[in-house]
């Protein structure tokens, strides 16, 4: 099996609701998400020829999910009152839902879902909370 990994990164923001503990407060992390894929052939002909894939569509495709995560705020549906939603949206301050406590097990399935649905064979995705704290995903 031959694979290849690249990664990329974010700024945000996000809060556990419900969980007892520092991380019910809003904070910051640099969200550093790694992606590996995985083949057991190599490509026999064309400009792929000896490669998995294409190392520069994959490193692009993945920073382009990601940029669209980067200084922002990650939330929960239905984790904020509507007033305080609503609030910072007239403030013109970028807030995401997502449909899943915004955990770093959670983002590795996440990512590894969106990087499936652009055709690549994921083995697996790693995301990193902090540089010693990571969780990762694989089927």
């Amino acid at each position: 099996m031959y694979t290849l990994t690249t990664n990329a990164s974010f700024d945000s923001a996000h809060f556990l609701l419900g969980y007892e503990g520092k991380c019910s407060n809003i904070h910051g992390h640099r969200w550093k998400v790694e992606i590996e894929v995985g083949k057991s052939s190599l490509e026999e002909a064309g400009q792929n020829r000896g490669m998995i894939i294409d190392f520069s569509d994959f490193k692009q495709d993945l920073k382009k999910i990601v940029d669209a995560m980067d200084h922002c705020l990650i939330i929960e549906k239905n984790s904020l009152k509507a007033k305080t939603l609503e609030a910072l949206l007239e403030e013109n301050f970028k807030i995401i839902e997502v449909d899943f406590r915004p955990t770093a097990e959670n983002f590795a399935k996440f990512f590894y879902g969106e990087m499936t649905k652009k055709n690549y064979n994921i083995v697996k995705a790693t995301v990193y909370e902090t540089p010693n704290n990571c969780a990762s995903y694989y089927e």
